[in-house]
């Protein structure tokens, strides 16, 4: 398996204006070609309107696989228009080539140019890419085909940039996927087989805690 950095990206939020009214978000980040700075919470020159969903400790580094976005084009029949989806279109920080949801693990630790960082939770699809992208049901569609991306904390801070390879270093929890923790929480499996993942999940010290808590509150 490898991972690149295909796309890196950074916004602050702000204030947009659509024919819905007005709403503030992050969501539109831009790409940047040379080396950035990582903290503990968040690449350099990055924001969030929501410090709940993004730019925590636990979520810092937002990833989607580069291979969804040809998924979303043919779906949506956006192939060829000015409308074709692409790096960034969903906000993500990291436009990942060669690593979905199936392919990463929760609590994967992963070497980065001179950073460490680690898989933490699945994303959660939020309202605000489907009101950025115009597109109906994005987000029913996000759940059920479980193409959410996926975060990632920082265990050690350092500088990255585009090309830069995820080295995998560690990987506690092979069986469980972010693609499984997914299906999981969304009941894309047996019902029963949904309840014993959600536990095994739920108990993980590297799964991100809001993550935990929803899980603990779904089996409750």
């Amino acid at each position: 398996m490898t991972l690149t950095i295909h796309t890196q990206l950074v916004g602050m939020p702000r204030e947009i204006t659509d024919d819905q009214g007005t709403w503030s978000s992050a969501i539109f980040r831009e790409p940047l070609a040379g080396p950035v700075e990582l903290t503990m919470e968040r690449l350099a020159g990055d924001g969030s309107a929501n410090t709940e969903v993004h730019g925590t400790t636990d979520k810092a580094v937002c990833c989607h696989p580069l291979s969804h976005y040809a998924l979303w084009n043919e779906e949506y029949g956006l192939v060829g228009t000015d409308r074709t989806l692409g790096p960034g279109s969903v906000g993500e920080n990291w436009t990942i080539d060669g690593g979905t949801e199936e392919d990463v693990a929760i609590g994967d630790v992963f070497a980065v140019g001179t950073a460490r960082l680690q898989v933490s939770a699945p994303r959660g699809p939020c309202w605000k890419q489907e009101r950025r992208l115009g597109l109906p049901e994005f987000v029913r569609r996000t759940l059920e085909t479980l193409r959410t991306g996926y975060y990632l904390r920082v265990l050690l801070p350092g500088v990255v940039e585009v090309g830069n390879e995820l080295r995998l270093e560690e990987r506690p929890h092979p069986e469980l996927t972010v693609h499984l923790a997914n299906a999981s929480a969304y009941g894309a499996l047996e019902p029963e087989r949904c309840r014993s993942l959600a536990r095994r999940l739920a108990k993980l010290s590297e799964l991100d805690p809001n993550w935990a808590k929803l899980l603990a509150k779904w089996l409750g």
